[in-house]
């Protein structure tokens, strides 16, 4: 069926690293005069261009880049919303050219808070408190930074006192989220949990006012993030369920994972030779630079979760050292290759796992499934033919407002990937998580999966039958041969995948856990 030609047109272009997101999207900036606005994390990192894979200068081909390397190690990290402004205005800014903006980026969590109103907190320091080196910061921002930088036990508790609903939620070892939900309290001045369920009455609210149907996307296209009335200071709180901002078309290049694991190991390879142990040492100096100015850096998050970075610290630290031999620096330069290898590998299957559990899903409850196409990129050798070819027809088709093709025709993949997991997402079905804990082993799990997993391991049937030989009465949940305590959780991600068997154990484990989000 035709279409009008969009007014407010956004293409975005999505996929698991090392699927050549970037260079779609520069094949496409040129054809359709467009520019690009970068959507990876960590390339919007000033430098560290090998460690974060930003696309060579050469390679971009005149095309503008937006929100590449415009934050300094100085600078705060970026937040959901921070990046979602700035990008909204950006978006205006290449629209009054009368070019088309075209997202690219990998973090796909940023890439659903632009296409979607949807259900993304996020929280930002009020005006004139904002943390950077121009601003002195006053003696009650200082309490606030020492209490998140504690031990994770102190911020728990700090965190019931305030909002024990949110502190019953989560893994006492799970560190981010703790601290997160303790930062938006003292951020915002609201309990994170109070903010949740008024988001869960808004949203339900508006479902029953505008009905199932899709409205038309330009009903939301004044490119403002979405406040709730009562949301506080730098809250973004969704008034809708996923609702498209834009005409939006997305394009998700799609490899099977085992034939991109060579890819991806090889890249590694590859990055290790342009200087990559160069730039993990820049950020060990400057580490010890600020830590001889007294100034503690925060390194759970931003460039210092990049991959790469942590793998590779322990064998530079021994290299430096001086005290270690030609053999054991060889095994740790080995290890921490493999390591940076295997979190590579990870890393592609979480974006994945996000895309069709998250992302896929937002696209099926705002009506634009019709404007999702997944493109073939299993094969390099034609790459032309599978991916270029047909993303720029279908853009072109787009912007004029043809009819477009059926996405699940479009490749051999295309029908089983395109349609969601579930009819909702997860985190959205607050009744449907629960908290558990194993009498028998001590184990807490978060999620169901993480559960079923426990439940199966060797670690707890050997801990059921040591309690069943100590005389331990026996108490059944599940036919697990053990109780298990269960607290309502209501808000939370499932985890990753299973960690790959040719992992080494140590990258195994860290990686299950990051997985299923306990740091």
């Amino acid at each position: 069926m035709a279409r009008m030609p969009p007014s407010n047109p956004l293409i975005a272009i999505i996929g698991a690293t090392g699927t050549g997101k970037s260079q779609l999207a520069v094949e496409l900036a040129t054809k359709l005069n467009g520019e690009i606005i970068n959507g990876d994390a960590m390339q919007m990192y000033d430098g560290l261009d090998i460690i974060t894979n930003k696309i060579p200068l050469v390679e971009r081909r005149d095309v503008p880049h937006h929100l590449l390397s415009c934050v300094g190690l100085d600078d705060e990290p970026w937040t959901v919303a921070m990046f979602t402004r700035k990008a909204l205005g950006i978006i205006k800014e290449i629209r009054s050219r009368g070019r088309v903006p075209i997202l690219v980026g990998g973090t796909h969590y940023y890439t659903q808070s632009l296409l979607f109103r949807e259900s993304f907190i996020d929280t930002e320091p009020p005006v004139g408190k904002a943390d950077s080196p121009a601003i002195q910061k006053n003696s009650h921002t200082r309490s606030n930074d020492l209490i998140l930088e504690g031990p994770t036990a102190d911020i728990l508790e700090r965190l019931r006192k305030v909002d024990p609903v949110m502190a019953d939620r989560w893994h006492p070892n799970d560190r981010r989220r703790i601290q997160r939900s303790l930062e938006i309290y003292l951020g915002t001045g609201r309990r994170a949990s109070d903010i949740y369920e008024e988001q869960s009455r808004q949203r339900n609210i508006s479902m029953v006012a505008t009905g199932s149907e899709d409205e038309d996307a330009s009903h939301c296209n004044n490119g403002d993030v979405a406040l709730g009335s009562h949301g506080g200071p730098g809250t973004v709180v969704s008034e809708f369920p996923p609702r498209g901002r834009f005409q939006s078309l997305v394009f998700w290049i799609h490899a099977e994972h085992e034939i991109l694991k060579p890819r991806l190991d090889n890249r590694v390879e590859q990055m290790i030779r342009d200087g990559l142990i160069s730039e993990v040492e820049s950020l060990q100096q400057y580490l010890k630079d600020q830590a001889s100015l007294e100034r503690v850096v925060d390194q759970s998050r931003g460039i210092w979760v990049s991959i790469g970075y942590k793998e590779f610290s322990s064998y530079l630290t021994a290299m430096a050292s001086g005290e270690a031999s030609k053999e054991e620096l060889k095994l740790l330069e080995k290890e921490a290759i493999e390591q940076t290898k295997a979190a590579t590998r990870q890393y592609a299957k979480r974006q994945v796992r996000w895309i069709r559990i998250k992302l896929i899903n937002a696209a099926s409850v705002a009506g634009i499934t019709g404007s999702v196409f997944s493109l073939d990129g299993n094969d390099l050798a034609q790459w032309a033919n599978n991916v270029e070819t047909p993303a720029l027809n279908i853009a072109q088709d787009f912007l004029r407002g043809d009819s477009l093709p059926d996405p699940a025709k479009l490749s051999p993949t295309a029908q089983e990937m395109l349609v969601p997991k579930r009819d909702y997402d997860l985190s959205d079905r607050r009744d449907l998580w629960v908290k558990r804990t194993c009498d028998s082993c001590g184990k807490i799990a978060v999620t169901e999966r993480d559960w079923e997993r426990h439940v199966k391991s060797r670690g707890h049937k050997i801990a059921v039958k040591k309690g069943k030989r100590a005389g331990a009465p026996e108490e059944r949940t599940g036919g697990t041969g053990t109780k298990c305590s269960l607290q309502p959780l209501d808000w939370t991600y499932p985890p990753g995948p299973r960690p790959e068997e040719d992992e080494p154990l140590k990258t195994r484990v860290s990686n299950y856990l990051e997985a299923i989000g306990y740091e």
